[in-house]
């Protein structure tokens, strides 16, 4: 994202996955469904909203800052995107920034007519890709990754748009999944991993593509199947769908923090139940790291199912010792430190005459920076609980990610800076604990992490990038080169 105020808590300490994407081909209501299904994904990005719609002649886009409903919620905003097919995407902003040049989807006239892309993920080495391109006379309209995608299709000396855009793919690094129009019909890909989640679904004669099942659910679509690692799924317009693999075979990396929080628990992610998962990463956190308490309280949202599976697995009861407001603004926007450090009791109040005189543990999905967590307790100690422990269900965060989530970069993690006895102090908890990555992994299915051959992508716990971050790399080496010649 593009905040700076270290006082966001509501942003800046939360991994925050970058977008969400759905499209849907042969719809007499394309633009209608679309909305509807971008609303079902608003948590994955409630920075920015857009849909392209195509009518058989031209393309049509709106795009805005905001919310799903504050920019398709009427029937006037339905009637400017004609067509039978559509494609949208929620974002928040990582690579680019924020800004109405970069809300997707993005829309160019090329040669063999007009693209439009929607796409969730990073591109590591965009800005490599990027300068080769200006060098070359490409002129950008956005700062976003997803930019180069289409410079590099338009680019292509292949016949075919499918063919092109292959092998601008082929350049690529990174993770994504995208959802493309062009005059021939929609194309839904993941990248050779699978980092960033796709599924397709159908509803009638149309075929859908959506970050989540909750979305075809929402619609009221028939789940098919995810699209797999490294597939190009090709709908036509009489419906026609053909899948191609053109990029070999690759053991599949997902995002394992999809399980932790970023779906929704009410999606099926990689064939099983989210909500089960976290119950499940709960039901672990308790076998490895039990506590002598009274209660087990979760910080809502995303710690009720990590916090049932505890309460279940430990005997212990679970209460809703924390309370959590809906009706929030973004602290990004108030006028002083004080508004701004009081975000956290706005957003969550304790449960007072629950939580007096009881010994507690507190079950989060993560802790990122760690200043959440601090008020927390801190507000829980006020509100009378005599001890306060912490119990997260995942492990420490020490990394940061490259791959289409919005995390800080590594020094300000707390997990890179101090170990966990230090996390502790400075959270003020009474005792601190992660699930571990063995646990975790067992929580999704598996008996432990293969280090040879891990099911998932965990870099942001391991620090095991499944691929070449080279922009990355070339950042690194200028900075060294720049440190060698201070000291020089």
């Amino acid at each position: 994202m593009n905040f700076t105020d270290p006082f966001q808590d509501e942003y800046g300490d939360k991994l925050r996955e970058e977008c969400g994407v759905f499209g849907v081909i042969n719809a007499s209501d394309a633009t209608a469904i679309t909305a509807l299904g971008l609303h079902a994904l608003q948590h994955r990005g409630q920075e920015a909203a857009g849909i392209t719609s195509y009518d058989g002649n031209e393309f049509f886009t709106r795009r805005g800052t905001g919310h799903v409903a504050e920019n398709f919620s009427t029937s006037e905003a339905i009637a400017e995107l004609p067509g039978f097919m559509a494609a949208g995407h929620v974002r928040y902003s990582t690579t680019g920034g924020a800004g109405l040049r970069n809300v997707q989807p993005l829309y160019a006239d090329l040669a063999s007519g007009g693209f439009a892309v929607a796409h969730n993920g990073n591109i590591s080495n965009a800005g490599t890709l990027r300068a080769e391109l200006v060098s070359r006379g490409a002129i950008f309209q956005s700062t976003s990754d997803t930019e180069v995608i289409i410079h590099l299709v338009a680019t292509s000396r292949y016949p075919t748009m499918i063919d092109r855009l292959v092998d601008a793919l082929r350049m690529v690094e990174g993770a994504y999944s995208l959802i493309v129009m062009t005059p021939e019909g929609m194309i839904g890909c993941r990248d050779p991993l699978g980092i960033r989640p796709l599924v397709m679904g159908k509803i009638g004669d149309s075929i859908i593509f959506a970050s989540e099942t909750v979305a075809l659910d929402t619609i009221g679509a028939e789940f098919i199947r995810e699209v797999e690692a490294g597939e190009l799924v090709r709908v036509d317009f009489t419906g026609k769908v053909q899948s191609l693999r053109p990029f070999g075979n690759h053991s599949p990396r997902p995002c394992i923090f999809e399980h932790v929080y970023f779906s929704r628990p009410d999606s099926i992610f990689g064939g099983q139940s989210v909500y089960s998962v976290r119950k499940a990463i709960g039901e672990q956190l308790a076998i490895e790291s039990p506590a002598d308490v009274d209660l087990v309280i979760p910080v809502p949202d995303s710690g009720v199912p990590a916090a049932i599976g505890y309460a279940q697995q430990s005997g212990i009861p679970f209460e809703l010792g924390i309370i959590r407001s809906h009706y929030v603004g973004r602290t990004f926007i108030q006028p002083s430190d004080g508004a701004r450090n009081s975000s956290v009791k706005r957003k969550h109040n304790a449960n007072r005459a629950l939580v007096e005189g009881k010994r507690i543990v507190l079950i989060d999905d993560s802790i990122v920076r760690g200043t959440t967590s601090l008020k927390i307790v801190e507000m829980m100690r006020e509100a009378g609980a005599k001890e306060v422990h912490f119990r997260v269900a995942s492990p420490p965060t020490a990394h940061s990610c490259f791959y289409g989530v919005d995390t800080p970069e590594r020094s300000k993690l707390l997990a890179a800076r101090m170990d966990i006895e230090p996390m502790r102090e400075f959270i003020k908890a009474d005792s601190l604990a992660f699930v571990s990555i063995d646990g975790l992994y067992r929580a999704v299915g598996d008996k432990r992490r293969d280090d040879k051959c891990p099911q998932f992508c965990d870099a942001c716990f391991t620090g095991d990038y499944p691929t070449s971050l080279t922009d990355l790399a070339q950042r690194d080496a200028k900075d060294a080169q720049f440190s060698f010649d201070k000291v020089a």
